[in-house]
């Protein structure tokens, strides 16, 4: 027996923000990579969007976890996930995953910015030099973490939803994919933004491999959609009744069609052709789209979490 549920929900906006935050901060920190390796070299913490990245990435992934933490029924009580750590248990395998991804990413942070670090505290910590000389004989094994955990929280986004029992649309495989792939889109975007409102030129090099990247990290997100949803409709019963309520009519339908894949997936992909085969980039194109990237991820994690919680078995 299927059941509309609009009251009773378990998880609200507050769940979907930490999603996104999360998320957004694992794929700025990959951009933030691919942009040290394949494009900037030695030079990526001069660069406006690298330096860009590296802001949104620890900030974001803090205020996702406090936004987390406050949604707690009893928030004084978090410890306890650390402390008594259950290896069966989505949401500790998650907080494992996010704190192993902090260390790495900080480690890397550091080593990206070691030349100013090292000439700011030579004559006043000199202790701190000889760490980063030491960290630095890791630097490959660091990255690679840093990528693997990366990549590890994107997809852990979604495999956090499947924690709810009796919703049959959460259980979709398909999700976790879907919440990586548009996890990176939001950190290349929150990186673009960032690094044009931080004055880099808006027609630089990164800004041209980050859109070459993101054509294709788009389509695959239209192609994620449509086999979740074709999935959901292929299974039948309550399934096939999830995705057809989620999508078919009222105001998620319309958040949807317009808000996803018209402003969050259709307008970048478009703007991102355009600029591609206009080939000089404008402060207000390269704002613009990563704005409606933003939205458009930002709609899609409420869209997942309500709507994926309205149908019951």
């Amino acid at each position: 027996m299927s059941a509309l549920h609009f009251d009773t929900l378990v998880w609200h906006w507050p769940i979907a923000i930490y999603l996104f935050l999360a998320g957004a901060s694992a794929g700025a920190m990959f951009f933030a990579v691919l942009l040290k390796h394949f494009v900037l070299k030695h030079n990526a913490y001069q660069s406006g969007f690298v330096q860009a990245a590296c802001i949104v990435a620890p900030v974001a992934v803090m205020a996702g976890l406090g936004i987390l933490v406050l949604d707690l029924t009893k928030p004084f009580d978090f410890w306890k996930i650390l402390v008594f750590y259950n290896p069966k248990s989505v949401m500790s395998m998650g907080v494992l995953i996010l704190l192993i991804y902090q260390v790495f990413m900080f480690m890397w942070i550091g080593l990206l910015f070691r030349k100013p670090i090292d000439a700011w505290c030579e004559n006043r910590f000199p202790i701190v030099l000889k760490f980063t000389a030491w960290l630095s004989r890791f630097e490959a094994t660091i990255t690679g973490l840093l990528v693997i955990f990366s990549l590890a929280l994107g997809a852990y986004t979604g495999f956090l939803l499947s924690a709810l029992p009796g919703y049959p649309m959460l259980k979709n495989p398909v999700l976790p994919l879907l919440f990586l792939a548009s996890g990176l889109s939001s950190g290349a975007a929150s990186s673009l933004l960032g690094g044009v409102l931080l004055n880099a030129n808006p027609n630089a090099k990164e800004v041209h491999f980050i859109h070459k990247v993101e054509i294709p990290l788009i389509l695959v997100e239209i192609v994620l959609i449509f086999t979740f949803f074709m999935g959901l409709v292929l299974s039948g019963g309550q399934s096939k009744f999830a995705a057809f309520n989620a999508i078919g009519y009222g105001f998620w339908g319309w958040i949807f069609w317009i808000g996803i894949v018209g402003l969050g997936l259709s307008g970048p992909l478009a703007m991102n052709l355009f600029m591609t085969a206009t080939s000089k980039r404008k402060w207000a194109y390269v704002a613009g789209t990563a704005c409606l990237s933003l939205i458009g991820v930002l709609l899609l994690r409420n869209f997942i979490l309500y709507t994926g919680q309205m149908t019951v078995v």
